[in-house]
C-alpha cells in the first residue's frame, strides 16, 4: 500500500524532526572546544585570599626535670626534689604550636585561634610569599577561641581577606578552606556548607559555628573559611575526628562573631566587650515545651533576673519564653548569646517574648557585665591544695570573663589553674567558687591567701562547682 498525500506530509515531518534531533544530540556531545567549556576551577578564589592566610608559630618554654626519675612520684616522695647525681634541677625545654591565621587589617592585624597562641612566650607568621614577622598578642579570649596578633615591623605591603556577612550563609553554598595542615605548606581545600548555627560543639558559651565538609587537618585551626567572592565567611577552629585526620566534619567561627573580636582588639581594649542583660536562662526541653503548652521545643526560657539588671528594667520575667532577638529564633542560650555578642554593646536588642502564650516585644539595653567589687586577683603560691590557682573576688564582670553562670554569688572564683600545679592534680577547676576552708568562709581573696599560708595538719575545703556544692579533705 503506498501512502497517500496526508500520509507523505507526516511522514517527512517525522524525518525533518529526527534529524533535527539526532542534530541537536549529536551537538549536545560535542568535544568542548574552549578551556571555559571543560574547566571548573577554584583557582581565582583562592588566588586572591590566599594570600592573606598566614602559618602561625607558637614558641612555649617549659622546665622539665633533668632525669626520668623525677616524674616517678616514689623518688620525689622520699627524696624531695634533689637526688644526688640524678640531676634534681630542671631544664628548659622549647615547646612548638602551629596553626594559621588571616591579615584582616593592612596595618598588620591577624586573626587566629587562642588554642594556636595560648602561652606562648614567642608568636612568628610566616606569609605565603615566604616573608617572616614576629608578632604582639593585642587581643585573646579562651572563651570565644580568639585572638588578635600584630605584626610588629610590617616591611611591604601585606594582603588582607575581606569579611563577609556570615548570616548570609546557606546550607550548601560552595567555600574554600585555607590553613597550613600538619605544617606541609598553605593548603586548600574545597566543600560546602554542611549546617549552620551548630551550638552543641562543647567550645565555646557564644556557639553558633558554620559546619563544612571542606578538609579540616590539625595545622589548619585558625585559617581562613572563604566563599566564592573570595571573603572571609569564617575562622576554621575545630573538627569531628576519631583518629586526629579529617572525617568531613569541620566547624568555623563566623565571620560576624570575628567582627566584633576585631573593632575590641583595633579600639586598643585589654577584653573583648561582649553584652550583658542579667539573666539566667535555660533551654526549651520536650518536658518544657509540654508543660508551656508549645507544639515543639523552642526559645530560650527565662529562670531568674538579676536586680537592677538591663533585663530587670526592661520589664522581663523569670518564666518568659524568648523566642527571636531582632526577628531572628533562638533556640538555645548559646545561640542566644551570640546574638546579642554580634548585636554589640550599647545597642539595643528587640526580644519577642512569649509570656504566657501571649506574644509581646521587649527593648533590652545591651551593656557590659558590672566590676560590683573590686577582683583582687592574686596567684596562691603558699603551700597548699590552692597552690598555683589564680583566685579573683567575684562579680558579674568576672563571671562573664571566665564563663561562669551568675546567680548573685559572692566569694572567691577561681579564675585560672596552673597546670601541673598542686590546685590542678587535687581537681580544682577554673569557674570553681571557694566557699570556704577548715570552717572558715572565704569571703575575699585576701582571706583565702591568709588561710593559704596557715599549714594546718588537714584541709578541708567546699566549693560550688556550676551550682552544687562538693566537698574534699586533704591531709
Amino acid at each position: 500500500m503506498r501512502p497517500n498525500g496526508l500520509s507523505r506530509l507526516i511522514l517527512a515531518f517525522g524525518f525533518l524532526a529526527c534529524a533535527s534531533l539526532g542534530a541537536a544530540t549529536a551537538q549536545e556531545r560535542a568535544l568542548p572546544t574552549s578551556e571555559a567549556q571543560v574547566k571548573l576551577s577554584f583557582a581565582p578564589v583562592a588566588k586572591v585570599a590566599g594570600p592573606a592566610v598566614v602559618n602561625v608559630y607558637s614558641t612555649k618554654t617549659v622546665k622539665v626535670a633533668s632525669s626520668p626519675l623525677m616524674d616517678d612520684p616514689f623518688f620525689r616522695q622520699f627524696f624531695g626534689g634533689d637526688i644526688p647525681g640524678l640531676g634534681g634541677q630542671q631544664r628548659e625545654r622549647h615547646q612548638q604550636s602551629l596553626g594559621s591565621g588571616v591579615i584582616v587589617d593592612p596595618t598588620g592585624l591577624i586573626v587566629t585561634n587562642n588554642h594556636v597562641i595560648e602561652d606562648g612566650d614567642e608568636v612568628k607568621v610566616a606569609l605565603a610569599d615566604r616573608r617572616e614577622f614576629e608578632c604582639d598578642v593585642v587581643l585573646k579570649d579562651e572563651q570565644l577561641d580568639l585572638a588578635v596578633l600584630k605584626i610588629r615591623t610590617p616591611k611591604g605591603e601585606l594582603p588582607t581577606l575581606p569579611l563577609a556577612n556570615s548570616d548570609e550563609l546557606q546550607v550548601g553554598d560552595l567555600v574554600l578552606a585555607i590553613g597550613n595542615p600538619f605544617g606541609v605548606g598553605q593548603t586548600v581545600t574545597q566543600g560546602i556548607v554542611s549546617a549552620l548555627a551548630r551550638s552543641q560543639v562543647g567550645i565555646s558559651d557564644y556557639q553558633f559555628f558554620i559546619q563544612t565538609d571542606a578538609a579540616i587537618n590539625p595545622g589548619n585551626s585558625g585559617g581562613a573559611l572563604v566563599d566564592m567572592d573570595g571573603k572571609l565567611v569564617g575562622i576554621n577552629t575545630a573538627i569531628f575526628t576519631r583518629g586526629g585526620g579529617s572525617n568531613g566534619i569541620g566547624f568555623a567561627i563566623p565571620s560576624n562573631m570575628v567582627k566584633v573580636f576585631v573593632d575590641s582588639a583595633r579600639r586598643g581594649g585589654s577584653a573583648v566587650e561582649l553584652p550583658w542583660i542579667g539573666a539566667e536562662l535555660q533551654p526549651v526541653t520536650s518536658d518544657i515545651a509540654e508543660s508551656l503548652g508549645l507544639d515543639r521545643p523552642s526559645g530560650v526560657l527565662i529562670t531568674s533576673i538579676l536586680r537592677k539588671s538591663p533585663a530587670e528594667e526592661a520589664g522581663l520575667d523569670a518564666g518568659d519564653l524568648i523566642v527571636a532577638v531582632d526577628g531572628v529564633e533562638v533556640s538555645d542560650p548559646r545561640v542566644f548569646n551570640y546574638r546579642l555578642a554580634t548585636k554589640g554593646v550599647g545597642n539595643v536588642a528587640k526580644l519577642t517574648i512569649n509570656r504566657a502564650g501571649k506574644m509581646i516585644e521587649v527593648s533590652v539595653k545591651l551593656t557590659t557585665a558590672p566590676e560590683t567589687t573590686p577582683r583582687e586577683t592574686l596567684t596562691i603560691d603558699a603551700h597548699s591544695p590552692f597552690q598555683g590557682a589564680t583566685v579573683a573576688n567575684v562579680s558579674p564582670a568576672v563571671a562573664a570573663e571566665i564563663g561562669l553562670t551568675y546567680r548573685g554569688q559572692t566569694g572567691v572564683v577561681i579564675t585560672a589553674v596552673a597546670s601541673g600545679s598542686p590546685a590542678d592534680r587535687i581537681g580544682l577547676q577554673r569557674g570553681d567558687i571557694i566557699v570556704s576552708v577548715n570552717g572558715n568562709d572565704i569571703t575575699a581573696t585576701k582571706v583565702l591567701a591568709a588561710v593559704a599560708n596557715s599549714d594546718p595538719m588537714f584541709w578541708r575545703v567546699a566549693i560550688d562547682r556550676n551550682g552544687q556544692v562538693l566537698r574534699m579533705a586533704f591531709r
